[in-house]
C-alpha cells in the first residue's frame, strides 16, 4: 500500500493581484537561471528560500602566504590544515618527510615544503657562516640561517612555534630577524612564561624560559606580533610509562595519573590538534589592529583541576581515573634537557604542594590565566573538550601507539589491559606543551647512538608524532 504523502505546512493561496500566464520552456529555463534578487522578484517578495535563492557570492582565495616551522607538530599541523582549507598558501619547514603528518603536509597542494633542520652542526671552517650556540640542551649547534631566510621568501604572515632542538633562543631570534627583514605583516609566536620573571621566588622552567626570551626579543625589534600561550594538551595523556602525563593502567582496568600539580588548583587545558588551527587563523583574520602590539592570548578552552580533569577523562573512557598528588616518576630513558625541564616543573609546583594558594599560575601571569577560556572562545567557539577527547580520540591514539586495552580480549590474545608495547618493544614520543619527549625505547635499552646530541628517537614511525611540537 503506497504511503500517503502529508504535509504539516499550510499552502499559501496565490495573491489575487498576480496573474498566472503560460510560459514557454525556453523562457522558464532563463527565468530560473537568474538570481532571485531581480526586478521580477525583489527581496521584499521572498516567501520561499528554495524559490528565491540569492546568487552565490564569489569567495576569492586569500592572496597571502604564511611561514610555518616544525610543520608536523600538533600546533603547526592543526593550523596548516585549517589555513590551506580556506585558500592560504603555506611555506612549511619540516625536519624530515617521515610519518603520516609529514606526508599529509608535503602532499598538500597549498604547501611548499622546506625540508631540513633549523640548527646545523658547526665545523671550524664554517664559523663565519653560523652562530655557534652553547645555551641549549644540545650544545655546539649553529643556526641554519639559509633555511630560515628561505622560509620567509614571499610570505606575508608567520606562525612560529620553536622547539628545543638546537638553541631555542638563538633560533627564535634568528627567525624574528628574518621575519623583520622579509617585512612580515603579522607574526604569531607560540610562547610560554619564564616564571622567575614574574616572581623571583619562582624557579625558571628552562624550556619555557627560552620561549619567554624569544618573545622579549620579538617585542624588542618591533615585529607586529601576537603571542599565544597554549594550555596543557589533552593529547598528553598516555598509558605508556612516560613521565608527567602517564595514566598508569591498573590490573582492574582503571588508571592512575600522578603529577606535582595541586589537586584543587585549576589548570588551562587545550586540544592542540583540534583547536589551535581555527584559533590562530582567526587571529590572522582579525589582524594586528585587534591582536597586535605584543598582545598575549591564553589558548585554553577548559580550566580544570587535576581531579576535575580525571573525572572528565573517566566519563569519556568509561573507566575510573584517579589522581595522585606526587612527584614525577621517570621510568624510561629521556634526554637530559627534558630531565632538567621536569625537575624545574616539579620544583615550581612544589611551592603549592600543601597550600593551593601558593601554587604559581601555569601561565605565570594571573591575568592571562583568568582570561581563559573567555578570550579563546572569542576566537573559536567549537573546541573539543577533555571528555570528548577521551571518548573519541584517546582510544585511537593509544591503539596507534601499539596498546590494546581498548580491544576485546579475544582480539589481543587476552592481554589487552596490560599491553604497553608494540611488536618490537618500542614506544612512541610524548609531548608536553609544544615539546616532545624523545622516549623511544621503553625497555631502557640503548646502543649509545645520538646520546651526545639528545636525539634518541627510534622505534615505530607512528608517524604523526615523531617530532611533535
Amino acid at each position: 500500500m503506497a504511503a500517503e504523502l502529508r504535509s504539516e505546512l499550510a499552502i499559501r493561496p496565490i495573491p489575487r493581484d498576480i496573474r498566472v500566464t503560460s510560459t514557454s520552456n525556453e523562457e522558464r529555463r532563463h527565468k530560473h537561471s537568474r538570481s532571485s534578487y531581480s526586478e521580477a522578484s525583489p527581496l521584499t517578495s521572498r516567501n520561499n528560500s528554495l524559490t528565491f535563492r540569492p546568487a552565490k557570492r564569489p569567495m576569492p582565495s586569500p592572496n597571502k602566504t604564511i611561514a610555518v616551522i616544525n610543520a608536523s607538530g600538533r600546533q603547526a599541523a592543526s593550523f596548516i590544515r585549517v589555513a590551506t582549507a580556506v585558500g592560504y598558501h603555506v611555506r612549511a619547514q619540516l625536519r624530515n618527510l617521515e610519518g603520516v603528518v609529514a606526508t599529509e603536509v608535503a602532499t598538500n597542494p597549498n604547501v611548499t615544503v622546506l625540508e631540513g633542520e633549523l640548527y646545523t652542526k658547526a665545523r671550524p671552517i664554517e664559523k663565519m657562516d653560523v652562530d655557534v650556540t652553547r645555551n641549549g640542551p644540545i650544545s655546539g649547534i649553529g643556526v641554519n640561517h639559509a633555511l630560515i631566510s628561505e622560509l620567509f621568501r614571499g610570505a606575508q604572515l608567520a606562525f612560529i612555534n620553536t622547539t628545543f632542538y638546537g638553541d631555542e633562543q638563538k633560533i627564535g631570534e634568528a627567525l624574528a630577524d628574518a621575519a623583520k627583514k622579509a617585512g612580515i605583516q603579522h607574526y604569531i609566536y607560540s610562547s610560554m612564561p619564564d616564571h622567575h620573571a614574574y616572581n623571583k621566588a619562582w624557579p625558571s622552567v628552562p624550556l619555557w624560559a627560552s620561549k619567554h626570551q624569544v618573545e622579549a626579543y620579538v617585542k624588542k625589534i618591533g615585529l607586529p606580533a601576537t603571542f599565544v600561550y597554549t594550555g596543557i594538551y589533552n593529547n598528553n595523556f598516555t598509558s605508556l610509562p612516560y613521565p608527567l602525563f602517564c595514566t598508569e593502567l591498573q590490573e582492574d582496568g582503571s588508571w592512575v595519573w600522578q603529577a606535582p600539580f595541586h589537586p584543587d588548583v585549576k589548570l588551562p587545558w587545550l586540544d592542540a590538534e583540534h583547536d589551535v588551527g581555527p584559533a590562530v587563523l582567526q587571529i590572522f583574520k582579525d589582524g594586528v589592529r585587534k591582536w597586535g602590539g605584543g598582545k598575549r592570548i591564553g589558548l585554553a578552552y577548559e580550566m580544570l583541576t587535576p581531579k576535575e580533569a580525571c573525572e572528565l577523562f573517566s566519563r569519556g573512557v568509561g573507566r575510573p581515573v584517579r589522581y595522585v598528588h606526587g612527584p614525577i616518576e621517570i621510568k624510561v630513558q629521556i634526554p637530559e634537557g627534558y630531565r632538567c625541564q621536569l625537575e624545574a616543573l616539579e620544583a615550581l609546583f612544589a611551592l603549592g604542594y600543601s597550600d593551593p594558594k601558593k601554587q604559581p599560575p601555569y601561565f605565570g601571569d594571573i591575568e592571562l590565566e583568568n582570561s581563559c577560556p573567555r578570550v579563546a572562545l572569542e576566537l573559536w567557539e567549537g573546541p573539543r573538550g577533555l571528555e570528548e577527547y577521551a571518548r573519541e580520540v584517546f582510544p585511537l591514539e593509544e591503539q596507534a601507539n601499539g596498546l590494546t586495552w581498548m580491544l576485546p580480549e579475544d582480539d589481543d590474545g587476552g592481554g589487552g589491559n596490560n599491553s604497553h608495547r608494540n611488536g618490537n618493544g618500542t614506544a612512541h614520543p610524548h609531548h608536553m606543551n609544544g615539546y616532545i619527549t624523545t622516549l623511544a625505547q621503553v625497555s631502557l635499552e640503548s646502543d649509545g647512538e645520538d646520546e651526545d646530541d639528545g636525539l634518541v628517537m627510534r622505534g615505530l614511525k607512528r608517524d604523526d608524532e615523531e617530532w611533535l611540537a
